[in-house]
């Protein structure tokens, strides 16, 4: 069976989400920066980095960045923003060796897309594996808290005629996306498991890594439940 994910990150995405600019790449990256320094022989990983927005800011701080990603048209995008090198696969298989990065990040809710919980564990515990020995992992997520609270149930996109509706499944364990391309006939998917703060925490203390840092938002506010972000900074020992 066809997953979500594998057919609808392509040009589409782009065309539907053009607020994920980078100005808001460089703030998440500013925030990272803040807390997690690194040099410029620092590798970095950017785990499913998509178009490159993120990777081309952290290069520009320094450091070897790595980005990685499923979508070919992302890949394709993001060798127009990134000299780094860019490598297509799985994020359930990654392909590099045991203490290759200094940080890794996962950001803008490009996690949490698997049915199988198991599947999500065994993303973090290879990226857990893939970081050196005091090594750090940015988890930047949705805040299941205020999504359950705020959800906005129907929305017609600007500028094109898609019909975007929105729905928490019945056991309250993903909200799940449809997206309706009318001018072109098409239909897509989003489905994203509506982990909680805590249960972020809990993987990645499950997969070796100390929750160090926690934010509510790209500027550095408190995390909290009318906060739009949840983002963890973590650290391998």
């Amino acid at each position: 069976m066809t997953e979500w994910f594998e057919q609808w990150f392509g040009e589409e995405y782009h065309a539907l989400y053009p607020h994920r600019d980078d100005e808001d790449a460089r703030r998440a990256v500013a925030l990272i920066r803040s807390v997690v320094p690194w040099g410029s022989g620092d590798r970095i990983l950017d785990l499913a980095c998509g178009p490159g927005r993120h990777a081309a800011e952290l290069a520009r701080w320094g450091g070897q960045v790595v980005g990685f990603d499923l979508s070919r048209a992302m890949l394709r995008r993001a060798h127009e923003r990134s000299r780094g090198p860019l490598v297509r696969g799985d994020m359930r298989a990654l392909p590099f060796r045991d203490g290759s990065f200094a940080l890794a990040v996962n950001l803008f809710t490009s996690f949490g897309y698997f049915l199988d919980e198991d599947e999500n564990r065994r993303v973090v515990s290879q990226v857990a594996a893939a970081l050196a020995p005091g090594g750090h992992f940015v988890l930047d997520y949705l805040n299941a808290e205020q999504v359950r609270r705020t959800l906005k149930l129907t929305e017609q996109a600007k500028g094109r005629d898609v019909l975007v509706r929105r729905r928490i499944d019945g056991a309250n364990r993903f909200v799940i996306k449809e997206i309706e391309l009318r001018d072109e006939g098409r239909r897509f998917e989003e489905r994203v498991r509506l982990y909680g703060a805590d249960d972020l925490a809990a993987l990645l203390t499950g997969a070796g890594l100390r929750v160090s840092a926690q934010f509510g938002d790209y500027d550095g506010a408190a995390a909290g439940r009318d906060a739009p972000r949840v983002i963890l900074v973590a650290a391998r020992a």
